[in-house]
């Protein structure tokens, strides 16, 4: 390698390392829009991101750029890109590596081919290359401190050629990024947006709202297709075909109420507590008031001494933040340790003098549901009452109205809320899917997703009655 194009990258790995954006608008003169920029920097910083998207809001451009900035910022970088269809890979993704590489200023010491792009003088260790996703041994033997995996319409990649991707990418540098229109309820690239969005960066971008797609493609798409369609959904506003028919909260629902912000309105704070049993779980404290859901306290392996003690202290610092709070309610999942955590509470209440009505309402998710002609127990009715909330804020969302609805941006919650699933009994009731099967399917046990339900789980209808029914 000439001295020239060595220096050129020394100073461009020293500016841009951590910068893709800046690297994009210097070097490329690509000006990425605003989701493009949040991917970039999300892809900067962590090691797995995944995009879904409407059709033509730019992704391929993302995809070129993205690959030759990890060329230049990065010592002896492999970079391999893949897509189902040759089309796809060379005449489409590759096409548009040739196109800004071309119009750069670094096209002078990296060389394009049909296959590779590589470093002039080390063609051997610092290079892009092409792949098409048919077979996993195309992804297999790359192993290099610095790499990228950039893999197109990733929705269509078969599992197999995904999990040896991900195999491949066991470094702490290695990265992956994956795009695509969100066709299957199923795959890898389904699961890094539901249950194993924890270990990613997720994105969704809609065509509604990117200046770069046709308006006139999409005005004809809805016409012919139905706004509610499986189409429209995939290729206009980068949804994932309908929820499978078991899943009980879709997850547009859940994503959507985490967007924008709401003002916490009201006298009373709701506290949600699902207390931990054994093992990982967790014991989550969930606080909402209003429609606005804040931070969420998580913590692992603490006895119920400590947890009396953290709702304790979250009425009180709430209640100084918002002196206008009235009353207090903690609704506790009761069945098991939650009880103990109950009976403490309910001690220290006799004791002290708090400057709001403190009252502890033991919701035994196991009991029998107030509705219980359509619900199998309390914990699936307690569900159903967020779901609906939720559900009611995707249709303000849609008319223009003001969100009812705030979570917080917390993929572990998301996820947990979003894969769940139901079932009809035997008696015609919706039963929500247990612990134990969840666990058995690799998912976490829904502490998060446990509290926030609890904590928008109704209360003031039935407070003050003497007839409210056994479990509240």
């Amino acid at each position: 390698m000439s001295k020239y194009p060595y220096n050129v990258l020394v100073d461009l790995i020293d500016a841009y390392w951590d910068d893709p954006v800046a690297f994009a608008e210097d070097i490329l003169e690509f000006e990425p829009d605003e989701w493009q920029k949040k991917v970039l920097y999300d892809l900067a910083h962590n090691r797995f991101v995944s995009v879904r998207s409407g059709q033509g809001v730019g992704k391929t451009g993302l995809e070129a750029v993205t690959v030759i900035w990890y060329l230049c910022c990065r010592p002896n970088p492999k970079v391999v890109c893949t897509a189902p269809t040759r089309q796809q890979l060379n005449d489409v993704l590759w096409a548009e590596i040739a196109k800004w590489l071309e119009s750069s200023v670094v096209k002078n010491f990296l060389k394009w081919t049909k296959t590779k792009v590589y470093m002039i003088g080390n063609e051997e260790r610092w290079f892009a290359t092409a792949r098409t996703a048919t077979k996993p041994e195309n992804m297999q033997g790359f192993h290099e401190d610095y790499m990228l995996f950039v893999v197109d319409e990733a929705s269509g990649v078969d599992d197999k050629i995904m999990e040896a991707i991900l195999g491949t990418l066991s470094g702490a540098e290695n990265k992956l990024l994956m795009c695509g229109n969100p066709t299957r309820t199923s795959g890898v690239f389904y699961d890094s947006h539901h249950k194993d969005r924890v270990g990613y960066k997720t994105h969704k971008v809609s065509s509604w709202d990117s200046p770069r797609a046709s308006q006139d493609n999409i005005e004809r798409l809805i016409r012919k297709y139905g706004e509610e369609s499986d189409v429209v959904r995939v290729r206009v506003f980068g949804e994932f075909p309908k929820s499978e028919p078991d899943v009980f909260i879709a997850l547009e629902w859940a994503e959507t109420a985490t967007e924008g912000d709401i003002d916490p309105a009201g006298r009373e704070l709701h506290i949600g507590v699902d207390v931990a049993r054994y093992g990982d779980d967790e014991t989550v404290i969930a606080p909402r008031i209003g429609g606005k859901v804040f931070d969420l306290l998580c913590y692992q392996k603490k006895g119920t001494t400590e947890t009396t003690g953290n709702i304790i202290a979250i009425a009180r610092s709430f209640h100084s933040q918002f002196p206008t709070i009235r009353h207090v309610f903690v609704k506790i999942d009761d069945d098991g340790v939650g009880g103990g955590v109950t009976d403490q509470l309910n001690e220290i209440i006799k004791q002290e003098n708090f400057p709001f009505s403190l009252q502890v309402i033991p919701v035994g998710n196991g009991r029998t549901a107030m509705d219980n002609e359509h619900y199998d127990n309390r914990g699936t009715e307690v569900w159903a009452a967020v779901r609906d909330h939720l559900k009611e804020n995707l249709t303000a969302y849609l008319l223009g109205d003001q969100p009812t609805v705030k979570l917080p941006d917390d993929e572990r919650l998301i996820s947990q809320l979003t894969t769940r699933k139901y079932r009809m009994t035997s008696k015609g009731k919706i039963a929500l899917e247990r612990k134990e099967d969840m666990k058995k399917r690799g998912l976490d046990s829904p502490d998060r997703a446990d509290a926030v339900a609890l904590a928008f789980a109704p209360s003031q209808e039935m407070l003050w009655s003497n007839e409210r029914p056994k479990g509240w």
